[in-house]
């Protein structure tokens, strides 16, 4: 075959032969069709185009990845890059941070904590938080063609779809038990501080009415025709419990009885669906303004319930039973274990949605030094929501004469019974409480609708060019809303929580995000290539990052990901609600299937990508974890703009070469 030898310049691109591995140049859509020449259809690019160039704004007929042929969209960046801070700030700093690091901290030796759970941000947060945004940054795309660094491991891409699906559809939830609470703390008497309601049984008891309970010395006090101890009066039958699990819930008795829909909240549930739909429909531009205030308004009411709750009798020893080092802990494995998985929880890794955040960064952003800045202010927070929430709650104990630990509650426990219950000892409840539930629910809003983006970029990256519709994202944005909602449908029976329970313990458990955070690391330190990718990163923000980075990628951190996974699946324990309600065997079915879903994914790609390839496994190989670039690429590979020379597999004079790579 006769082939047609030009100078490349950045309107050129140089593609290899598959089976003669000799340099085929296209030049402005000219010379040979990658069908006919090569055997392999053109893959579509990170951007949302195929391998290809522009030149001054001229018409590429093959398409690119970002930019000027017909029919593409270019891709969006942020206005600003204080719009990418508060975005990650947003998603990365939730409701993990304030209902579940305070209690882990008091449960696993107080400020003894801090050891464990900084080692671990430094060997396995940072490393992996750093190298999803830049990633993203690097291959401006979402979180399935990001992996067209290494095409052979996609399955990753779609692995982390699955686990943000999962994601979407039951945190919010949460959003929607916490509107319910809200709009329920405008009245002048909080509904679950009195025994006065119809939901409310004949053993509901006012426990803050008694007085004598603020005396942890007296053994026992009488209610109606029992005696009771102090402590059992703070046990189920308290008003909050009972608005929660009657009136909330109107919890079943198992997985099995979903009994009839709960109206009230659907409503709620609907609401904070549109809400997410309208933050999210516009893209980043718009998403980027609204983060300012949901991420930031969250900091000013913790700060005003911290100045309040300091100034409550009890909050001094709430404090100190939160931040008293216990040095024995640090013997216990489980200690390191709830560190290590609460970073992963914490930081949001593994979900894509940091990679989708990172691809609207400008190229040359210094992602290095905002990966820091993030990890700073997300564990920062946690400390000081632990202020914040053991304040609150060594008032409470004071006030029922108990101990703190028979108050302290992680997840939605401490949420929506342990705090409300404790703003209703306080004067003026109502304030108090309705901070506290716009809190939550602007915690829980910034996060859901970045995971949507998240979702949705992803969705998007596989439909470029030709299929690109003037409506296309609002179309994609509605239609995963929708598929959520009518799955959340099962959440708001009097069974939902049942459901809920199955997919927060397994759909987006520990395993599944250190399973995916592992196969990360030794995608892009072993099969791409650490020193490559430190390379590649360096001509993004024009330095180096520090060695300790590519260490971590290539054997810290995969160490860390696997040894807390096998713990997890050792020390499995089958899910039960309340420690009471055991789950049939049925329900456990269910939840590993939802676990599976996304690990499979990783197996399961690569298998079928090498059954379908040609060749002998190591010419399979080495054409499925050959990387495809976009038209950003392109650009800093020119001669005259600036060398990329960690970019080109090979050079030939002037000529570029770029391997092309199935998808």
């Amino acid at each position: 075959m006769e082939k047609q030898v030009l100078p490349t310049s950045s309107c050129s691109l140089v593609l290899l032969e598959e089976t003669k591995k000799t340099p085929l140049l296209l030049s402005n859509g000219t010379g040979y069709p990658a069908a006919a020449a090569t055997g392999i259809p053109l893959a579509a690019m990170p951007g949302g185009g195929m391998v290809g160039g522009a030149c001054n704004g001229q018409d590429k007929r093959m398409g690119v990845a970002n930019g000027a042929g017909p029919g593409y969209q270019e891709r969006e960046t942020w206005t600003r890059q204080m719009d990418f801070i508060m975005s990650c700030v947003g998603f990365a700093v939730g409701l993990g941070n304030v209902w579940r690091f305070p209690y882990l901290c008091y449960k696993n030796g107080g400020g003894v904590f801090l050891i464990p759970y900084l080692l671990i941000v430094f060997v396995g947060g940072i490393p992996i938080f750093f190298l999803e945004i830049a990633l993203g940054q690097f291959m401006k795309a979402g979180s399935i063609n990001v992996w067209n660094i290494a095409p052979l491991f996609k399955g990753l891409g779609y692995a982390s779809m699955v686990i943000v699906f999962f994601c979407n559809t039951y945190y919010i939830m949460v959003l929607a038990w916490g509107f319910y609470y809200l709009i329920k703390s405008f009245s002048s008497t909080l509904p679950w501080s009195t025994c006065e309601n119809e939901w409310n049984t004949p053993n509901c008891i006012e426990i803050f009415h008694h007085q004598d309970c603020k005396n942890a010395s007296l053994a026992n006090v009488t209610v109606g025709s029992s005696n009771m101890t102090c402590s059992d009066l703070s046990d189920a039958r308290s008003p909050i419990i009972e608005f929660w699990e009657n009136k909330v819930l109107n919890i079943s008795s198992g997985l099995d009885e979903p009994g009839r829909m709960n109206w009230e909240l659907m409503l709620c549930l609907v609401a904070v669906w549109v809400l997410v739909y309208f933050c999210v429909w516009k893209g980043v531009k718009s998403t980027g303004k609204i983060v300012y205030f949901t991420a930031t308004f969250p900091y000013v009411v913790l700060i005003i319930l911290l100045v309040r709750g300091v100034t409550l009798p009890g909050a001094y020893d709430g404090i100190m039973f939160y931040i008293k080092p216990d040095w024995s802990k640090l013997e216990e494995a489980q200690v390191w274990i709830d560190a290590g998985t609460q970073i992963f929880f914490s930081y949001a890794i593994g979900l894509g949605a940091l990679t989708a955040l990172g691809s609207y960064n400008r190229f040359n952003n210094d992602c290095y030094k905002d990966a820091f800045v993030l990890a700073l202010i997300n564990s920062g927070t946690s400390f000081f929501a632990g202020f914040v929430v053991f304040s609150i709650l060594g008032f409470m104990a004071a006030e029922q004469g108990v101990d703190i630990s028979q108050v302290a509650e992680s997840g939605p426990g401490l949420a929506f019974i342990a705090y409300p219950k404790a703003v209703s000892l306080m004067p003026v409840a109502p304030l108090w409480a309705a901070l506290f539930f716009f809190m939550l629910l602007l915690l829980g809003l910034d996060s859901q609708f970045v995971g949507v983006e998240g979702f949705v970029t992803g969705i998007l990256d596989l439909f470029p060019g030709k299929h690109y519709h003037r409506y296309k994202r609002e179309i994609a944005v509605a239609i995963c809303c929708s598929l959520c909602f009518i799955i959340d449908l099962s959440m708001v029976t009097q069974g939902g929580m049942y459901v809920f329970q199955l997919f927060d313990y397994y759909s987006a458990s520990g395993m599944t995000l250190l399973w995916q955070s592992f196969w990360e690391c030794i995608v892009v330190a072993w099969v791409y290539g650490a020193d490559r990718f430190m390379d590649d990163v360096a001509r993004m923000i024009g330095y180096r990052p520090f060695p300790w980075m590519k260490w971590c990628w290539s054997f810290i951190t995969p160490c860390v990901c696997l040894g807390i996974f096998l713990f997890h699946l050792v020390n499995y324990k089958p899910l039960t609600y309340n420690n009471v309600y055991t789950y049939p065997w049925w329900g456990e079915v269910i939840g590993w299937c939802l676990a599976l879903s996304s690990m499979l994914c990783i197996p399961v790609s690569i298998l079928y990508k090498l059954f379908r390839a040609k060749g002998t496994f190591r010419e399979r190989w080495a054409h499925l974890t050959s990387p495809v670039w976009g038209n950003h690429h392109l650009e800093y590979m020119d001669p005259h703009i600036r060398s990329l020379n960690s970019l080109t597999p090979g050079s030939e004079d002037n000529k570029v070469i770029i391997f092309e790579s199935v998808m």
